[in-house]
This record gives structure tokens, sequence and C-alpha cells, in this order.
């Protein structure tokens, strides 16, 4: 029997530990490597050819969405799947449109893992129920524009209208013009809901 090959790069250890645990219980997985940072397993995953990446979505100073491509452009078939702590919308379509064959959250039960490896591995898309459910929620929103995007970073990080005029070098009512577009493309009413719709669902990336 050919085995499913399956590199693991996450940073957690105890997480990382665990998902070794259930995988190595399967007869048809094999774990060719484990990796805590993007850097060690890019090189693990060049060296060992997986049939199925299992990438945690925050990596030391990385981010799987920016990373896929790297993969993809040594071996433009990689199969990998990312492993997230959250789920939202935007960091998902990224995910998605990247490459990614696969979006599932860490409290994923260890069946639904384990189908979504196999699932993977065949060549098909795995998107749980609950991923889906998130994605048709939003689906149809407006996008927001460039502009939109930067102002909302800096709604974020707390900056007033007078600062993100200031940084932008455009006027205050600029600003507010914009503030309203978002307010609307985001369906709330404030900055602090637009802050919290932001990083929900991912539009805006915090580290915590």
């Amino acid at each position: 029997m050919n085995k499913i090959k399956i590199l693991i790069i996450e940073n957690e250890t105890l997480v990382r530990v665990g998902i070794c645990t259930i995988l190595e219980a399967e007869k048809d997985f094999e774990i060719v490597g484990d990796a805590r940072t993007s850097d060690e397993g890019f090189r693990l995953f060049r060296q060992k050819h997986p049939d199925v990446t299992l990438m945690s979505l925050r990596l030391p100073e990385s981010c799987a969405v920016d990373e896929i491509g790297n993969f993809l452009e040594f071996a433009p078939k990689a199969k990998i799947i990312i492993l997230a702590s959250h789920a939202g919308d935007a960091e998902i379509n990224r995910a998605l449109a990247g490459g990614a064959y696969g979006y599932i959250l860490r409290n994923i039960s260890e069946s639904e893992l384990t189908k979504s490896i196999r699932t993977v591995a065949a060549g098909k898309k795995y998107i749980p129920g609950e991923i889906a459910t998130i994605l048709s929620e939003n689906l149809g929103r407006d996008t927001l524009t460039p502009s939109e995007q930067r102002i909302l970073e800096m709604i974020v990080a707390g900056q007033s209208n007078k600062e993100i005029a200031f940084a932008l070098n455009v006027s205050e009512n600029t600003v507010k013009t914009h503030i309203k577009n978002i307010f609307e493309k985001l369906a709330v009413s404030d900055r602090t809901s637009a802050a919290t719709s932001a990083i929900k669902r991912g539009l805006v990336r915090v580290d915590l």
C-alpha cells in the first residue's frame, strides 16, 4: 500500500505533537517531517516531496497565506492544507485563491482531520461545512478598494481621522468619505465595530 506522505508545519509544540500522534496511528499515513517555521518547513518540503502539507496559518515571522506561493513555485501541484485557530472569510479566500487545497480549524475532530488529508491527497479540495458557511454568509459583499483597505488598517491601529489624513496626505473630508464607504461595505455603524469586523474576517492582520 502506498502511504500518503505528510509534512507538518506548526510552531506550537503541543499542537504539532498532537497532530503527529493522531496521524501516526493511521496505517495509510507516513509523516515525512515536521517543522516549526516556514523556512524549516520549506527546506523539508524540497527534500521530502510530501503528498500533503499541513501548514499553520500563523508561523513565527510569517503567515501561511503569504508562503503558499513559494511552495507552489517549487512544486506547482503541491497540496497544502491551512490549519487555523479562527476562520475569517477574507483569509480563507486569500488562502484558497493562493492555491491552498483546504482550510481547517484547530478544533477539528480527529476523524475530520484524517478525512481532510485523504481528500486532498486524492486531488480534491476540502472545505468543512463550518468554513463553507462562513464563506456563503459573506458572499457578494463589496470588496474594499486599496485606499479603503489602508484606512481600515489605520482605524484598527487606533488612528484618528486627522492622523489618517496627515499620513495619506489627503483632506479629512476625503477620509470621512472613505470611512463612510467602509462602514457600508462592512455593514457596521462605528469605528469599533469596523475594527472588530476587520479582525474577525481577517481583512486586517493583527499579531496577538
